[in-house]
């Protein structure tokens, strides 16, 4: 980390010591005073981007990564501001924002971001969907939006019912990471659990063991398990790396001789928006949306 001249630290400082009125709102951290409909915004996290911008606030600066297609525009329109693990602190000091938002994997830079303008680490960690309707709540009392912020919430409790809905009687999933060709499983308390403690989705194989990175298996072991549905997560895709799609590497006879591959039922789902922005609103909404758009598409579990 680059030390800031004496000149960018004075200049750094001048919003929060400007800020007329503040909020308090709840954060990773506890609750946290901050300005009030700050005006210029850095945001580092990319759930934290997804949830703010679907509340219509501009953002004016964002990590240097490729994004979720939905948030193209969102991110081509911010200045890009290092890495999602190594921000490029001169730059942001530079813009002399009144808030910068941190968390996930910018979560390490918070405290040193806050000499720069006030910080707030808005991590999503374990309860994705209980803690990513929390932060969008956050977002809307922080840009008085809570109107905005509470119609999402709306729609978000009726697509997890839509879904619990869909998911009766569909059999049992397994849901898998795939990262070159190697495959990983994710059970219900690991980061994509709450596509089964939240949509209803009853775990093919319940004793998975909880890794921030899943479960390293085999594909005899998926054939073992014999699955009615598999959900796939290509992290290839999810980054931008070349490499064999996950379809590939799944096109196996073992993989195709379960149900879920007999059925036709290998849902291969939007891997940015939840691998990289896992707990936004509309990363939650569209893979929700996908699980129940496969779930009702299909009869009955054998």
């Amino acid at each position: 980390m680059k030390l800031l001249s004496p000149a960018l630290a004075a200049l750094a400082l001048m919003p929060a010591a400007l800020a007329a009125q503040s909020v308090e709102i709840e954060t990773f951290a506890g609750a946290a005073s901050v300005p009030v409909s700050p005006e210029k915004i850095v945001v580092l996290d990319i759930a934290a981007v997804d949830s703010i911008s679907a509340l219509g606030v501009t953002i004016d600066a964002v990590p240097a990564v490729t994004p979720p297609a939905y948030l193209a525009e969102v991110f081509a329109a911010a200045q890009p501001v290092g890495s999602l693990f190594e921000p490029d602190f001169e730059a942001i000091a530079s813009m002399a924002p009144d808030l910068i938002v941190a968390g996930g994997r910018s979560q390490k830079q918070v405290e040193p971001l806050s000499k720069i303008a006030p910080t707030v680490d808005m991590t999503i960690w374990e309860d994705v969907v209980g803690e990513g309707r929390a932060r969008l709540e956050a977002f809307g009392k922080l840009f008085a939006a809570e109107d905005k912020a509470a119609e999402l919430v709306g729609q978000l409790d009726a697509a997890v019912a839509g879904a619990n809905a869909a998911a009766e009687g569909k059999g049992a999933a397994l849901i898998l990471l795939v990262n070159g060709g190697k495959i990983s499983a994710y059970g219900d308390d690991s980061r994509f659990g709450w596509l089964h403690t939240t949509l209803g989705l009853p775990e093919a194989f319940p004793d998975l063991t909880a890794e921030t990175h899943g479960e390293a298996v085999s594909f005899e072991f998926v054939a073992e398990v014999n699955p009615d549905w598999l959900f796939v997560i290509d992290r290839g895709a999810a980054i931008g790396q070349e490499g064999e799609a996950a379809a590939a590497v799944l096109d196996t006879p073992l993989i195709a001789g379960t149900k879920a591959g007999a059925a036709g039922q290998i849902v291969y789902l939007d891997s940015a928006a939840l691998y990289l922005a896992g707990g936004g609103i509309q990363s939650m909404l569209g893979t929700i949306a996908e699980v129940t758009t496969a779930l009702e598409g299909a009869g009955a579990g054998n």
